[in-house]
């Protein structure tokens, strides 16, 4: 998951040590933050299968689904294959942390962690984002040995939810053009891309598959979010009537505004890949009205573009300065939580909210 970009610049290799557990005690902050059990809405979406006639966002229902009809649709199916997800992207953000060669990568992995990010992660437990990300970090990991898995990883992804377009595939895309010429970028990036192209150019479902998984949940005894099926048979224009593409832009452009500028600060001039892979979300107001969301996302795109740039390098003092700067800005930005829940507070009725969750 290393770009080395070709830069002149002092060997700065520090080993982790104390801060591993600098790391754990991060976690345990977001994760006493935002933590939560999966809700409906997501165990919901977990269910929709290829096989029920839905044509997005099936791969993991498709997976689970021989689990779920041995279990009889037990929702603890779900929320087990929600926190191993989890588990398994921070596993990859630990071994980040560890092996990075540098403290300003190690920075950048804790900001994250301590930001309202961290807590958020956490809370959104089951979302696809998650999974995307696991995926990009493995397509990064496969890169330099076997690109075509890298691309066929992205590819699935666009099957977990189409929304892999403006969140992990331009982080991919950058990744690409920092090691391959731009006709074998083209190639590799061709897969996902056009099957993103079809997928939207499908209708969602197929006539009735909504209402006959909403029946059959029903039966189960499965806590079914009937909205989060509907989403499947709405056009988008039918979608936007629904809320404020004003009132989103109003969340998300502001933060896009800091973390580009942010990251145009360290680096200099930021090159057009650079840019989209970090403000790509921003775009997804257009898609539907989670403002929190995606402005979680453009939040980590601007972390996992700004890690791969830092590279072997480290920070001076000015850019330092910058990017304390950048990250006090972004802990003041709020991103409300779902379903009425809110972030804990550091104190005794914090706790012991956690605890009566």
């Amino acid at each position: 998951m290393i770009i080395r970009e070709r830069v002149h610049a002092p060997d700065h290799r520090t080993r982790p040590g104390r801060t591993v557990a600098v790391f754990a005690v991060a976690v345990l902050v977001a994760a006493y933050t935002g933590f939560r059990l999966p809700g409906p809405w997501v165990a919901t979406l977990d269910t929709v299968s290829v096989t029920d006639g839905f044509h997005r966002r099936f791969l993991v229902g498709t997976l689970l689904r021989p689990v779920a009809l041995a279990t009889g649709f037990d929702v603890r199916v779900f929320a087990a294959a929600s926190f191993a997800v989890l588990a398994m992207l921070l596993a990859v953000v630990a071994i980040a942390f560890v092996r990075a060669g540098n403290a300003s990568r190690r920075l950048v992995i804790l900001a994250w962690l301590l930001l309202p990010t961290g807590g958020f992660l956490f809370h959104e437990v089951g979302y696809y984002e998650q999974l995307l990300y696991l995926l990009l970090f493995g397509a990064l990991w496969l890169l330099p040995r076997r690109p075509a898995a890298a691309s066929g990883l992205l590819t699935a992804g666009v099957l977990v939810h189409e929304i892999t377009l403006l969140t992990v595939l331009p982080i991919f895309v950058l990744a690409l053009s920092a090691r391959f010429p731009l006709r074998r970028v083209v190639r590799l990036a061709a897969p996902p891309v056009f099957l993103e192209l079809v997928v939207l150019g499908v209708p969602a479902s197929a006539p009735g598959s909504a209402d006959r998984l909403l029946t059959a949940l029903r039966g189960a005894g499965f806590p079914v979010r009937a909205d989060a099926l509907a989403l499947f048979e709405r056009t988008q224009e039918q979608s936007w009537a629904l809320y404020s593409i004003g009132a989103v832009l109003l969340t998300v452009v502001p933060i896009a505004v800091v973390v580009l500028a942010g990251f145009r600060a360290l680096r200099g001039p930021a090159g057009l890949l650079q840019s989209t892979a970090i403000g790509a979300p921003a775009l997804l107001a257009f898609a539907g009205w989670d403002s929190a969301r995606w402005g979680f996302l453009l939040v980590t795109n601007f972390a996992v573009v700004l890690w791969l740039w830092l590279g072997e390098r480290e920070l001076d003092g000015r850019r330092l300065v910058v990017l304390g700067a950048t990250l006090l800005v972004l802990a003041h930005v709020p991103l409300p939580y779902f379903d009425g829940h809110a972030p804990r507070e550091l104190s005794g009725p914090g706790v012991v909210s956690l605890f009566s969750a």
